[in-house]
């Protein structure tokens, strides 16, 4: 049979009513997650786990497996689409994905376009999606082989490439965004060392062994920064509570946002099918090369719609990448994607090279369904722009205490701890001061999330060449990367230097 034979029965099975009804209740849970800080995709898939147990017990095992991973398949992606609505209305990331739609996100609401920006990132979030699930239909086997010779020399390399990009969220000074990408990559060091169990910079402090929550941390800055922000400078701003002027993009929107989209959707499937890479570090990746090939790269950051419409499209493509090879090689690229293996495993369903011809209707199923589903996630979300977008119309006085409520529980829900709730607080008056004197926030972030994987995929490669470092230039991928970082930070400096020189000699 041929591929298109396999994908037409794959959609006979998403089709069936229960199947339709599976799909429906994913996404809507998935948008929900997304929405609310802390509970975030892994945990939302895993809770759920026993529920599809006990819901799919009366079917035989194939059609239960196929009925359950559709279910948290849709919380999944699901999940992609609800993580843009508080990043753009309260400067809330929703889960870690989300952080860069913040940066232009949150200005477009407070120009009253909250309207456009939700709009954008769910055309964006589907048009991905669509992308992804014909790139995983017809590229699903040859990636994976690509995926395959990725080690962990290539993968530090790409972190490296990841870290080296801050630049281009410095703002007006790159020295501040290195500041803060180093100050994130020490709050990651912060922990029981995974290799050989000592504890660091924990100072005997219990509570400090499993190292900082990249979830406190984000919101703190975030979202408590801006309520203190709104406190602390209420006499300035009162009076400028921005009205809602479209609810719907402009035909010049669109425009603007078209090639955005179609880059971060292919950008962000190639960055997904990397095991460990990411749909955080596919929204950094593709926000910055938007910024870096615009002709106005100064208006990032103060509402540009390619700012949001980039890295919601890439999230989205990235959690349809990481299908690939979770399904075709059996490796999990992420928490989520190592969830969801487990629960094809638990219906004796063994994710691998022989998942397509043993388990067809499995995997098939599961591919349809992901169509249906992002079109079901088109429905739901359009229509709630209204509904959405009235949010930041909300009086201030009523808006904080949202805010804050939503940030505790988020962090509370996480951790169960106090400690947690008090970090949040010291991270809400942090991110005040840093915003105030133009320190980036966004570098620290990523810092601290790719932080563990550098230091990781450092000691793997290290490890296996014996402690050569000459590993990390041998290796051509991993050559590339390195090069592509170098140049990345030293060009802008060249051409910087060489304009000074120039207006000198003009003075002169």
């Amino acid at each position: 049979m041929s591929t298109l034979d396999y994908l037409f029965q794959g959609f006979g099975t998403a089709l069936i009513w229960y199947n339709l009804i599976f799909a429906f209740v994913g996404v809507l849970i998935g948008t929900a997650v997304g929405v609310l800080p802390g509970i975030g995709p892994m945990s939302g898939v895993a809770l759920l786990i026993p529920v599809t147990a006990s819901i799919t017990s009366g079917l035989s095992p194939e059609q239960a497996a196929t009925s359950a991973i559709i279910l948290l398949a849709g919380v999944y992606y699901g999940a992609m689409y609800g993580g843009s609505t508080t990043s753009i209305l309260l400067n809330t990331p929703g889960e870690s994905s989300s952080v860069v739609t913040t940066l232009d996100g949150y200005q477009m609401a407070k120009k009253g376009r909250a309207g456009s920006a939700l709009s954008i990132a769910a055309i964006g979030s589907f048009v991905a999606g669509i992308v992804t699930l014909l790139a995983l239909i017809f590229l699903a086997k040859p990636l994976s082989a690509v995926a395959l010779k990725f080690g962990p020399s290539e993968y530090f390399s790409l972190m490296l490439l990841g870290l080296g990009a801050v630049s281009g969220l410095a703002g007006k000074s790159v020295t501040k965004a290195l500041i803060m990408t180093v100050c994130g990559l020490l709050l990651g060091t912060i922990g029981i060392d995974s290799v050989s169990g000592i504890a660091r910079f924990t100072f005997d402090v219990p509570w400090l062994y499993q190292g900082i929550e990249f979830l406190t941390i984000a919101v703190g800055l975030f979202a408590l920064g801006e309520v203190f922000k709104t406190i602390l400078e209420k006499e300035e701003e009162d009076g400028e509570m921005a009205r809602i002027n479209n609810l719907i993009p402009s035909k010049e929107e669109m425009k603007e946002s078209a090639g955005p989209i179609a880059r971060g959707s292919i950008l962000g499937f190639f960055v997904g099918i990397l095991p460990g890479a990411g749909a955080t570090l596919a929204s950094f990746f593709s926000y910055l090369l938007e910024k870096k090939i615009s002709k106005n790269p100064a208006k990032f950051g103060t509402g540009a719609i390619a700012g949001v419409a980039a890295p919601e499209s890439a999230n989205n493509a990235a959690s349809g990448g990481a299908m690939i090879p979770l399904l075709t090689m059996g490796i999990p690229g992420s928490g989520t994607t190592a969830i969801l293996m487990g629960a094809l495993m638990m219906y004796n369903v063994q994710p691998g090279p022989l998942l397509f011809e043993d388990h067809p209707q499995v995997a098939w199923g599961l591919i349809a369904s992901m169509f249906i589903g992002n079109i079901m996630l088109l429905i739901l979300n359009l229509p709630l722009v209204k509904v959405f977008a009235k949010i930041i119309q909300t009086p201030k006085q009523f808006l904080i205490p949202m805010i804050i409520a939503i940030s505790i529980f988020g962090v509370y829900a996480v951790q169960v701890s106090m400690y947690d709730l008090l970090l949040l607080l010291t991270c809400g008056v942090l991110g005040y001061f840093l915003s105030k004197n133009d320190y980036p926030i966004a570098p620290l972030v990523l810092g601290l999330v790719l932080g563990p994987m550098v230091e990781n995929n450092l000691r793997r490669a290290l490890t296996i060449s014996n402690g050569d470092y000459s590993v990390f230039f041998t290796r051509p991928i991993s050559m590339v990367f390195l090069l592509i970082t170098a140049l990345w930070l030293i060009v802008p400096f060249m051409m910087k230097k060489k304009g000074k020189e120039v207006v000198i000699n003009v003075e002169g």
